[in-house]
């Protein structure tokens, strides 16, 4: 009521013409006074949605939000008395930008590649009921108020065993390829918050889980640990950092670790756990330093291999551990970790280990974390923990187990009414397990019990990390590899004796899954890659560790298949940071500004330091579709059915109400229109339908009988190319680097001779075989 429209050449529906008469509708409101008239007429040019032209709608709302207006005491100098008026903000737009990226997927299928065939549940998890009122104290008070030694002084003198959980990161990681959206995370958090608050920490962040934010589910990380941390103000946070790698697989230079985790802290993080895939101490004690700085508690964490109990084992023996954890201790720690990232820890082995660093170490936390690939991980978490373990990571019944840590209800129920009993209440374990369970139907195309029914003790044999595990095999059915995972597993076992049997964690299990996979896509043995060394294109990754890039291993690097594949290749020599020049940050944050405008926020500078092409991918994507994570997780992966309503809430108070109509006929232009009724109103989308214009371009394959033709080792997308027609090139030259699913392949040059041409150019995706280029 009070508003009035005066049509001019505009009407609901209107196509305008490029000759448009420049007044499209006046609009009129009146009210009881004038800033209720002011107040109607801004909500009424708020609710206007015309497309392809300007208008003056952004002009006139800051008009009408100028208190001298509202006033009614204007003159003919208001304009040019009030310059801030032509501060215009730009709508979000995000009704057409989501309808847009529905549109996308509805054409072109899931904009996260989705491993199997199995489908999204469509049915949402209920939450479970929290009681009103703010949540009970946790340890995070006697953290806030007694500082780290504080509350390492605490959990030490505890009662009981604690227990860490880590449905939040690890369990969905190590089972869903860390695939689960903070949208799932937030509406289950208030119910732990209230029920879990006895719980040593929650781990919720770090690891794969920050790139994987950007990279696949197209969220802020940081925005993630912002929310969470609103949500569950009582219990101690905790994320894993790769010591001098941050959230990275490589190194940084020193200054870009501090300042990450000085805005971890600021954003409500609390303990960080700290490893090195290489259990190399110079990249430990930097990431120590560096979260300590930043006022956290200081987790060391002794990455985990081989079997302690074994004799036979004898390059990571029980001596060995306990020098590497006198050093953690000697650099400052607060806690000391044992992590068994693949589950090789063996009951006898677990309390061999354990019970050597208390008696070592009696006033030192001990925490234990292990996965449950074989089956055996509740029995080495119990073993751990009557040796003198004060805390062990478990998930929730239904995302534990497997490639997962072992289950919380049977640690809570196990310990019941002992020495050990942990305090949480088993009826909320139970209703947490519930919500998971519908939950982890969301993320079944991920779910690795797509191909692995039960836990396998052949984990002992290949020692696939657990939170690698469905990584690599999402990786391998992206490489056409699906049906030969088995074929993977073994390699990997092949790999690691190749590169010298390494400690495996990220980045060094990718590192030995990329050669894996290499070796399966390109049918070779551990023989043959050792004796061809020297003419073949490695994957990226494990010609930089060979290099040095991530730090020295345990034993050195293997000789000589490291002299083979590097040639004349620089190496670096000692800790990898040190040589590199500290980050400028102020130029950065001023190049993304002029990229991206003045909303980059500090946290956004920090995820450009991390992931250079990952957070610009992640903007181009959030310009185009807008956010995203208002939109159900089914809708969200595979996009609405024809003919399906739903409704999507952009804040509390704006909810769309969408059905999806129908999608044109392929136009000439490789275009779709896909139409939508948006609040009773049609709406269409022009969408580029990338599959149909792929089956309508061919791309040759290379002749492996012609010498001079290059062509693709594994399915990718061309990342960067090396070389120009008419340019000589050497034997073993780089041509080009291709990338599938974070592992980079730099293709080398099989001949010398010239350019003679090339096929491909960036961001074209690729065949296996594809033709690359061809040499003279």
């Amino acid at each position: 009521m009070g508003i009035r429209l005066d049509s001019a050449s505009a009407f609901q529906g209107a196509v305008i013409s490029p000759h448009y008469d420049s007044l499209l509708v006046k609009v009129i409101a009146h009210g009881k006074d004038h800033p209720t008239a002011a107040s109607k007429l801004s909500r009424a040019l708020a609710e206007f949605r015309i497309r392809g032209v300007k208008t003056n709608i952004p002009f006139l709302q800051n008009v009408l939000s100028n208190g001298q207006f509202l006033r009614g005491t204007v003159d003919t100098q208001f304009i040019d008395e009030h310059p801030e008026l032509f501060n215009l903000r730009p709508g979000q737009n995000r009704a057409q930008k989501l309808l847009h990226y529905l549109g996308h997927v509805m054409v072109n299928g899931p904009t996260t590649p989705l491993p199997v065939k199995a489908r999204p549940s469509p049915v949402d998890p209920v939450e479970p009921t929290v009681p009103m009122g703010p949540p009970p104290s946790g340890l995070r008070e006697v953290l806030l108020r007694e500082g780290p030694e504080g509350f390492a002084r605490a959990v030490r003198e505890h009662r009981g065993l604690l227990l860490m959980d880590t449905t939040f990161r690890d369990a969905h990681q190590s089972l869903l390829a860390t695939r689960v959206r903070t949208r799932d995370l937030k509406r289950v958090a208030p119910f732990v918050a209230h029920s879990f608050s006895r719980l040593f920490s929650i781990e919720n962040w770090g690891g794969a889980t920050f790139d994987v934010a950007m990279r696949f589910l197209y969220e802020c990380p940081w925005q993630r640990l912002q929310e969470l941390r609103e949500l569950i103000p009582n219990i101690p946070f905790q994320m894993l950092l790769r010591g001098a790698n941050a959230v990275g697989y490589t190194n940084y230079p020193d200054n870009a670790v501090f300042r990450f985790c000085e805005a971890a802290k600021e954003n409500g993080m609390d303990i960080f756990r700290v490893f090195d895939s290489l259990n190399y101490l110079p990249n430990m004690v930097l990431g120590m330093e560096a979260a300590g700085r930043a006022g956290g508690v200081v987790e060391a964490a002794i990455s985990y291999t081989g079997d302690v109990a074994d004799p036979s084992r004898t390059k990571y023996t029980l001596n060995y551990y306990l020098q590497l954890a006198d050093q953690l201790v000697k650099a400052g720690t607060h806690i000391l970790c044992i992590k068994d990232m693949a589950g090789l820890l063996k009951p006898q082995a677990s309390e061999l280990l354990v019970g050597a660093l208390r008696a070592r170490f009696p006033t030192l936390p001990l925490h234990v974390h292990t996965h449950d690939t074989s089956g055996a991980g509740v029995a080495a978490l119990l073993a751990a923990a009557n040796a003198g373990a004060d805390v062990v990571d478990v998930a929730v019944d239904a995302m534990s187990g497997m490639t997962s840590q072992p289950s919380m209800g049977a640690m809570v129920a196990c310990t019941r009414g002992t020495a050990l009993d942990t305090g949480l209440p088993l009826e909320r374990v139970f209703d947490y397990s519930e919500y998971w369970e519908a939950a982890r139907g969301l993320y079944a195309p991920f779910d690795c019990t797509a191909t692995m029914k039960s836990g396998n003790a052949d984990v002992y044999e290949n020692e696939i990390p657990g939170g690698q595990y469905t990584n690599l095999h999402f990786q391998a059915h992206s490489m056409g590899l699906g049906n030969k995972f088995k074929q993977v597993k073994k390699a990997y076992v092949e790999a690691n004796q190749i590169l010298g049997d390494l400690i495996k964690v990220t980045p060094s299990s990718k590192i030995v899954g990329d050669l894996a996979q290499f070796m399966v896509q390109n049918g070779l043995s551990r023989a043959d890659v050792e004796a061809q060394a020297e003419d073949l294109s490695f994957p990226l990754s494990v010609v930089e560790f060979l290099q040095g890039h991530i730090g020295i291993p345990h034993g050195g690097f293997p000789e000589p298949f490291r002299s083979k594949v590097l040639k004349d290749l620089p190496r670096v020599e000692g800790r990898p940071g040190a040589s590199l020049a500290p980050l400028d940050f102020e130029a950065l944050e001023a190049e993304l500004r002029s990229r991206h405008g003045d909303d980059i926020t500090p946290e956004d500078v920090l995820s450009a330091a991390m992931y250079p092409q990952v957070f610009e991918e992640f903007k181009a994507f959030t310009a185009a579709f807008g956010p995203v994570e208002c939109l159900d997780t089914r809708l969200f992966l595979e996009g609405p059915k024809i003919a399906e309503e739903f409704e999507v809430e952009l804040e509390r108070g704006k909810t769309l109400h969408i059905k999806a109509l129908a999608l044109g006929d392929l136009a000439r232009g490789g275009q779709r229109e896909v139409f939508f009724e948006l609040n009773g109103q049609l709406r269409s989308i022009l969408v580029k339908d990338t599959r149909a214009m792929k089956e309508m371009h061919f791309h040759p394959k290379a002749l492996k009988d012609v010498k001079g033709q290059v062509g693709a080792p594994m399915p990718g997308k061309v990342v960067d190319i090396k070389v120009a027609p008419g340019q000589v090139v050497a034997k073993g030259q780089p041509l080009c680097v291709l990338s599938a699913m974070k592992m980079e392949t730099v293709v080398n040059s099989p001949v010398a001779g010239t350019v003679k041409a090339v096929h491909v150019q960036p961001d074209m995706s690729l065949e296996g075989d594809d033709l690359i280029l061809e040499i003279e």
